[in-house]
């Protein structure tokens, strides 16, 4: 719901600024303000879900995202849709945040911890191939409006399986980690530091930065932290949130600046770019789903994502020669399909990412590793969209579909080198895993406590 969420506003934008007479700089903000509440509190949020209890905090976010989304839905003016695609930002933020923290400590063995994330991978993939085709169906079809109606019966869903089917963990309680200088430390942080990327504000980057800095000391020292730092421990969940944050800041950036050649370039509506970029989302989820889980058990989690980010770096490479007149089936489509590898990289970046979290971290572990993938979507679109718009002004005497295709080229060129910076760090600070028959032990025999794979830990373990 959330996924699809994102993809279908993408796609119904301009239809939104015509409606409601949003400026250029201020359709962004239908992103931003979503973006801003989103990955502020995803930290907090999935530490809250570790005392409260992850079902609580999953139900309670749904439930914030669906009413809101009837607030979006309903919005006439400017500031209402804004107000509800903020408080959309923090429903979504405490539901995701605990979200792998439920996963990796409901499914414990790890060939089974494979496959689960594999399908929770691609009902991300699956999210964002309905959303592109369902933002354009709708806003063509009805209005803009319906984009987010739809996700009231999703969301009432949601709630009644989970009623059903989740786990009612207890939580640690909240005195375990009531740390609440730290709590107004790291949500001020990370919300001024995401409003000074999307704003491309210095002064707020800095000001957030040194948030960060008072809150990462407080927590070395607190008595009871918000956020433990022995999870930083782990050279996998360290390098592997540091390498999301370099593959989703190319990826995310690649949706947006795909949309916006293909309909600004192409002269394609709403719903052709829908349709137009739903091979690439189907072939994703299909890798996911269907490969992913089996190479990983076979070559484990480092080789997985080697070879998904070869080829993400070959489709960026490949689309610095996007022609102003293209043609889809040739020009576009094979290049496009090479996507793919971003449907090996991710579910092994989420292995890695939620490795050598204890059972009692699982939620922090789950919101550290959303926190970073939210800090890459905010960057790539800040960083790659202001440096196709700056190419395209320097390039303006050339006509608007050249001096358009010249920004996007500058901006592909980015994305791929992004995504060599993070094969170099996946290289050179994780570890590759050792796939032997402890690893496939019977839950709680061999991870002393561990809810998922930092294998040599666990190795280590069972030699003891």
């Amino acid at each position: 719901m959330i996924i699809l969420d994102g993809s279908i506003v993408t796609v119904a934008m301009p239809a939104i600024q015509d409606d409601l007479g949003f400026s250029a700089a201020g359709l962004s903000w239908v992103v931003n303000a979503y973006l801003v509440a989103f990955g502020s509190l995803l930290l907090l949020a999935g530490r809250l879900g570790d005392l409260l209890g992850r079902r609580l905090m999953f139900l309670a976010g749904t439930a914030v995202f669906t009413a809101a989304s009837v607030l979006a839905g309903a919005a006439t003016t400017i500031e209402i849709l804004l107000a509800a695609r903020f408080l959309q930002g923090i429903g979504s933020a405490m539901a995701v945040a605990v979200s792998l923290g439920i996963l990796v400590t409901t499914f414990t063995e790890p060939t089974e911890r494979a496959r689960a994330i594999a399908v929770f991978s691609f009902t991300g993939a699956a999210g964002a191939s309905i959303g592109s085709v369902l933002g354009g169906v709708l806003t063509d079809a009805l209005s803009w409006h319906w984009i987010f109606f739809i996700n009231v019966p999703i969301g009432i869903a949601v709630i009644a399986l989970a009623l059903r089917v989740l786990p009612n963990d207890r939580g640690l309680g909240i005195a375990k980690g009531a740390d609440i200088i730290g709590a107004v430390l790291v949500t001020a942080g990370l919300m001024l530091v995401i409003v000074g990327v999307v704003n491309e504000g210095m002064i707020w980057i800095a000001a957030g930065t040194a948030l960060l800095a008072a809150f990462i000391a407080r927590q070395a020292t607190a008595r009871t932290p918000l956020m433990p730092l022995r999870i930083f421990r782990s050279r996998n969940v360290s390098g592997a949130n540091l390498v999301q944050i370099l593959i989703i800041a190319a990826c995310f950036a690649f949706q947006i600046l795909l949309a916006l050649y293909l309909q600004h370039v192409q002269g394609y509506g709403a719903g052709g770019t829908g349709l137009a970029m739903l091979p690439p989302a189907v072939v994703i989820g299909v890798v996911t789903l269907g490969f992913s889980a089996r190479l990983i058990a076979r070559f484990g989690e480092r080789p997985v994502l080697l070879a998904g980010l070869a080829l993400l770096a070959a489709m960026f490479l490949l689309l610095t020669r996007v022609p102003v007149h293209a043609t889809y089936a040739t020009d576009l489509l094979p290049v496009m399909l090479l996507a793919s590898g971003f449907g090996l990289a991710l579910p092994a970046l989420t292995a890695l990412g939620m490795s050598g979290a204890k059972a009692d971290d699982a939620g922090l572990a789950s919101g550290l590793f959303n926190t970073t993938q939210q800090v890459g979507m905010a960057l790539g679109a800040a960083v790659l969209t202001t440096l196709a718009a700056a190419r395209t002004a320097d390039r303006a005497g050339l006509g608007e579909a050249a001096a358009l295709t010249a920004g996007y080229r500058l901006a592909f060129a980015v994305g791929a080198a992004l995504i060599v910076v993070a094969a170099i760090v996946a290289v050179t600070v994780l570890r590759p895993q050792k796939l032997d028959d402890a690893h496939r032990a019977a839950p709680g025999t061999a991870t002393d406590g561990y809810v998922a794979g930092d294998l040599s830990d666990a190795h280590h373990t069972a030699d003891r």
